[in-house]
């Protein structure tokens, strides 16, 4: 006779891993829900600024490099990559950061996305044997990513407030040091997610002296680097902070980046770590066993997105473009000036930034993110950095944009 498997009495089976419960709502989940129930104007077009989901064309010779290699769909990828493509990204390291040398073997691996390497990267990094819960220093407002990867490794985040006084940037001051002493990582978002600010080469090196104090390394979230407005300064990167400070191995640091903004390719899922090569090395072990390795149509694909830089220029003078709008069409008391970098504005509505947002949909039909959703109150403060603003991306075309623009000015002047 069968063992007896019970009968449904009410009792409670297995629940799953008990760091999920300390995951908060995504964003655009709280999003749908403050929205619901609201319903747009029937004659207005909805148009969606709130998710950073570019919508600029594929390029063409990589969509065509793309199709020409499908039949390697036949093959498993390899976790490091093809060498090929390894080799591609260390050269436009060195080229885009003026680095002496990326070693291709031992400092590079292709990711599925920085949300995939960011991920997993702090599973294969953070140490939970010590019977504590590490810390993990993470920009607030910031991409939720962060938190969630570090839950659920084990470890607690650390929420880096970021402010107005500070031109919404990092101000490593503003972290204790008792704080630093039992941090594992700290992660930097340069340029910011949601405020486009960039860290100057002096923050970054700042940052580097603290983590070979205090023992721990740095991630930095690269993917908006190549998104910014004036062509003669691009941001400063974490290897080549390293690098000036004599660090060619590019000790405790590791950046990401990603072809999703670069390149308007965020469906082909293509990024990169690179770094220090004992970070990698530690990686590279853990994602053998992940099992995420890049497909090689994807893998041939990036090889030609990262080896042309025309499109890149061709995707920044577009931006620029819908910040000029924005600049033509929001008035002063919006407060969102035109960031260093990246596609974002952060605004400061004349209401309640969740009231803002409900009516900008019931009345205008647009959808932008209030900026508490993407932050955590503040332990010492209580406030919720960021609770005033709202994040709105200029991802659609330029003449969506420019209605979304126009609709949301005449929001401001009734507000």
């Amino acid at each position: 006779m069968p063992e007896d498997l019970g009968t449904h009495d009410g009792s409670v089976g297995p629940t799953g891993n008990p760091r999920l419960a300390e995951l908060h709502d995504y964003p655009f989940e709280r999003l749908g829900k403050l929205l619901a129930g609201v319903n747009p104007p029937a004659a207005l077009r909805p148009i969606s600024l709130a998710i950073g989901e570019p919508q600029h064309a594929a390029p063409d010779f990589v969509v065509e490099r793309l199709r020409a290699h499908l039949h390697e769909l036949t093959r498993y990828p390899t976790t490091p990559g093809l060498t090929a493509l390894r080799e591609t990204i260390a050269n436009w390291l060195q080229g885009r950061f003026a680095l002496p040398d990326v070693d291709p073997e031992a400092q590079v691996i292709p990711v599925c996305g920085t949300r995939e390497g960011l991920f997993s990267c702090l599973q294969a990094t953070l140490d939970t044997s010590a019977g504590q819960r590490p810390t993990v220093v993470v920009p607030n407002p910031g991409y939720q990513i962060y938190e969630g990867a570090a839950l659920l490794a084990g470890a607690q985040p650390w929420y880096l407030p970021l402010e107005a006084e500070d031109a919404w940037g990092v101000n490593l001051q503003r972290v204790p040091d008792d704080v630093w002493r039992r941090c594992q990582v700290l992660v930097l978002c340069t340029p910011g997610n949601p405020t486009g600010a960039v860290a100057d080469l002096a923050t970054l090196r700042d940052a580097i002296e603290l983590a070979h104090r205090h023992d721990f390394v740095i991630f930095s979230d690269e993917c908006y680097s190549e998104l910014y407005l004036d062509e003669a300064t691009p941001p400063a990167g974490l290897l080549a902070a390293a690098n000036s400070l004599g660090e060619h191995t590019f000790a405790r640091c590791a950046v990401f980046h990603s072809l999703s903004k670069r390149s308007n390719l965020p469906g082909l899922r293509s990024g990169f770590v690179a770094g220090d090569a004992n970070l990698i090395s530690a990686f590279r072990r853990y994602r053998t066993y992940h099992g995420c390795a890049m497909p090689l149509p994807t893998q041939r694909a990036s090889i030609a997105a990262w080896g042309d830089e025309a499109h890149v220029r061709s995707n920044r003078a577009a931006y620029r473009e819908k910040f000029a709008l924005a600049r033509d069409h929001l008035p002063l008391a919006f407060d969102a000036s035109t960031p260093a970098a990246s596609f974002y504005l952060w605004g400061r509505p004349p209401i309640n930034a969740e009231r803002f947002a409900r009516e900008a949909w019931r009345r205008q039909a647009l959808r932008i993110l209030p900026g508490a959703y993407m932050a955590r109150p503040d332990p010492f403060s209580g406030r919720t950095p960021g609770a005033d603003r709202v994040r709105i991306s200029l991802v659609p075309a330029r003449d969506e944009c420019a209605e979304a623009l126009q609709r949301l000015r005449a929001l401001l002047d009734i507000s």
